[in-house]
């Protein structure tokens, strides 16, 4: 079993950037691909980004894409998230989730609050 836990959250101007962190510990961490969705008040958690194992493969939803960059260092069990440009509708809990391949999750971590003032 996996467990995750994120860092990095807070308020921003819109504009401005955040860097997300999220630690492995646990299962294996360089065997499985990771990800990041993201949950606004009264919404549905979404997928946000996602990296496989190696970090040679990422997707992302189109509403970050060209602003958001996930990336991982398995020698520190962490993936990341680069998000720039930020906009008030990025405004979230964001959550970092783990699994056997990029869609397909089984853990996740407690949510980190990311809020973007207009």
């Amino acid at each position: 079993q996996v467990q995750l836990v994120e860092s990095g959250g807070g308020l921003v101007q819109a504009g401005g950037s955040l860097r997300l962190s999220c630690e492995a510990s646990g299962r294996t961490f360089s065997s499985g691909a990771m990800g990041w969705f993201r949950q606004a008040p009264g919404k549905e958690r979404k997928f946000v980004a996602g990296i496989d194992w190696r970090g040679g493969n990422t997707d992302y939803t189109d509403s970050v894409k060209g602003r958001f960059t996930i990336s991982r260092d398995n020698a520190k069990n962490t993936v990341y998230l680069q998000m720039n440009s930020l906009k008030a509708e990025d405004t979230a809990v964001y959550y970092c989730a783990a699994g056997p391949r990029i869609h397909v999750w089984d853990t996740w971590g407690q949510g980190t609050q990311v809020t973007v003032s207009s």
